[in-house]
């Protein structure tokens, strides 16, 4: 199989930062910015016509900046100034989607090669010398649409399971309103009435021994998810010894992050599904007999603005346990709770599954994705998907 140099393939063009019209007339014309390589919501607009026009058949890729290696195809405006364009010498030798998915699949090379310490631009000549296979405009078109359709089969797993979390939240609001609002008027009351309040330690790290063996997972904010139930895989553990100065919580326990760096990073909670020791920028809340553990999970990743309003102002936003525990939150009626957890339950059984198959979509789109790379799947060889 032969291989051609990318450069050797397109020339690249650097866009100029344009000037906006903000009421656009017949003469104007769309600009492109890196968030439009990914979507069309807020377009903008143009009456300059001395920058950089890029075409439908051009590949776009984000040049500077946190989403430099960014790709989109098959639109056309005048390009920004932190977008290049692509455009093919011999465009009847090269599909447009072909490249354009060619270059997805180097995104992460393409990261590891940028330049700029604050600010990413992508190396030129990282890009220029990307191989691609060299094949026939038929196969290009076969392989391209191939994996075009398992992109957007991974697209609809993906939206399916951001429904399932929309379906739950909306659920949520219908049985019990916001807690600022209570506009069904719960009865409501400080966190320590919902169980124990604890809060996190680090026993001493200037002895090894404290965290020499997988005795006992050891919880830092960073292991608890963003949207994830429960909490993820500590990276630490601590031994006997150690957990002489920890404290721990039991199964259906809530971890909150309480100390962060940022303010959007507090409030942040995930359940405990087995015993574990935490550090001390976490509260835990071991919940008592009436409070339902998904309930209280759901309370708290709706209600998130809520708890981080109670923060102290500065450069770590602080939660401290006397604050934390007087936070008021709604308290219903523990079978109502208890319907809603059967419904979450009932819920994440379906999100498992379309998880499950989003894995298994993703790893069959890398593997094809590589055999087409690779020159090895041609149009004799392809599957369908």
């Amino acid at each position: 199989m032969k291989f051609e140099k990318l450069k050797n393939i397109v020339e690249v063009k650097k866009g100029k930062k344009p000037s906006f019209v903000d009421t656009p007339d017949e003469n104007s014309v769309r600009v492109l910015q890196i968030d439009d390589l990914r979507n069309d919501t807020n377009p903008k607009f143009t009456n300059d016509k001395t920058g950089v026009f890029a075409k439908e058949d051009d590949v776009l890729i984000a040049w500077d900046g946190a989403n430099a290696g960014t790709i989109g195809y098959g639109k056309s405006g005048y390009i920004g100034s932190t977008i290049a364009l692509l455009r093919k010498k011999q465009p009847d030798l090269y599909s447009t989607t072909f490249i354009g998915i060619f270059l997805q699949s180097q995104y992460q090379y393409l990261r590891s090669k940028t330049t700029g310490a604050t600010i990413p631009h992508i190396r030129r000549k990282a890009l220029d010398d990307l191989e691609v296979p060299v094949i026939s405009v038929n196969d290009q078109l076969h392989i391209a649409n191939i994996l075009s359709k398992a992109e957007n089969l991974i697209a609809q797993r993906k939206e399916s399971i951001r429904l399932l979390d929309e379906f739950l939240k909306s659920t949520f609001l219908e049985m019990f309103g916001e807690c600022t609002k209570n506009e069904k008027n719960w009865e409501k009351v400080e966190l320590k009435y919902f169980g124990e309040i604890i809060t996190g330690n680090t026993p001493p790290r200037n002895n090894a021994e404290n965290y020499s063996s997988n005795f006992i997972e050891w919880i830092k904010t960073d292991n608890i998810p963003v949207d994830d139930t429960y909490i993820t895989n500590a990276v630490e553990h601590l031994s006997e010894t150690g957990l002489k100065y920890a404290r721990t919580v039991e199964s259906g326990a809530l971890l909150v992050a309480c100390i962060a760096g940022s303010i959007q990073s507090v409030g942040r909670a995930a359940l405990t599904n087995r015993k574990m020791s935490f550090n001390q920028q976490i509260n835990a809340i071991q919940r008592n007999n009436e409070i339902n553990p998904l309930y209280l999970y759901w309370l708290f990743k709706i209600s998130r603005k809520y708890i981080q309003d109670a923060a102290s102002n500065g450069m770590k936003k602080i939660l401290t346990k006397g604050g934390f525990e007087k936070i008021k939150m709604i308290k219903p009626p523990l079978s109502l709770q208890t319907q809603y957890a059967q419904i979450v339950e009932k819920t994440e059984a379906f999100k498992s599954q379309y998880q499950q198959s989003l894995q298994e979509l993703e790893n069959l789109y890398g593997s094809l994705s590589q055999k087409a790379f690779r020159g090895e799947l041609t149009f004799n060889k392809a599957v369908s998907v």
